[in-house]
């Protein structure tokens, strides 16, 4: 099973519609395919129109008193699953400090949903914590979403940085990209040719700004299920492509 982890310091940056849109086509191609929300917040839950609750929340999850497996749910996608969000993710990193080697619960918790899947997705909340750690050292990958803009660009350094300084073996494979692209502005043409000075995996394939991501919201389902034509949409499954063939 591989484990991606769609991350970024900064929120609004597209992480969740990248998450969602790319588990729907690695089901869609007919892969395993489970996301799991762990952002309180909650928006990959409602996009699958799963309720946001976890029986004992998510402090019974990190001590064992409820398995992941237990929790999953299904959605309306064949052979994509959902791990939903519970507002107590907020508490999250409270819940992983009393567990003994904190750092690696997540990826105690996952790994007996290895032989049920072929690719986990993690929704990942924006903040540096030890909810962060645990998913830097469960994922083979991380997912950098960003928007071509300074501010934007700027947390994939300190991500680097970070994994620099504090997870020193099993670093993931670092692959950036940009969501919500507008290439009628300067800004986002210059920092599209300066990207590749940074040390990361960077992944060619960009998400074009576009009303239809948008109406996410509205039609509760991935980008490509309900308008796979779009511009949008044909980037989500080059970049889908793209990040299997690295994989």
């Amino acid at each position: 099973m591989k484990v991606i982890g769609v991350y970024n310091i900064k929120g609004g940056v597209g992480k969740t519609a990248t998450a969602v849109n790319l588990a729907y086509l690695a089901a869609a191609d007919g892969n395993r395919t489970l996301v799991w929300d762990l952002d309180p917040q909650a928006a990959a839950t409602f996009y699958f129109r799963v309720k946001p609750k976890i029986k004992g929340g998510g402090k019974a999850l990190v001590r064992g008193k409820r398995t992941l497996d237990a929790a999953v749910k299904g959605t309306d996608f064949e052979n994509l699953d959902l791990l939903p969000a519970d507002f107590s993710f907020r508490n999250l990193d409270l819940a992983l400090e009393d567990a003994k080697r904190p750092t690696r619960r997540l990826s105690r918790l996952i790994e007996p949903l290895s032989a049920e899947y072929d690719y986990l997705f993690l929704d990942c909340p924006p903040s540096i914590s030890l909810v962060s750690e645990n998913i830097f050292l469960a994922s083979d990958a991380i997912l950098v979403p960003m928007i071509p803009t300074t501010l934007s660009v700027r947390t994939l350094e300190q991500l680097l940085k970070f994994l620099q300084d504090h997870v020193r073996l099993e670093k993931p494979r670092v692959m950036p990209l940009f969501t919500m692209v507008d290439r009628r502005k300067r800004l986002h043409r210059e920092l599209l040719d300066r990207l590749p000075e940074h040390p990361a995996e960077r992944l060619d394939t960009h998400i074009p700004y576009a009303s239809d991501v948008e109406q996410m919201g509205l039609h509760r389902q991935p980008l490509p299920a309900y308008a796979p034509a779009g511009a949008a949409a044909r980037a989500y499954r080059a970049l889908w492509e793209e990040l299997e063939r690295k994989l």
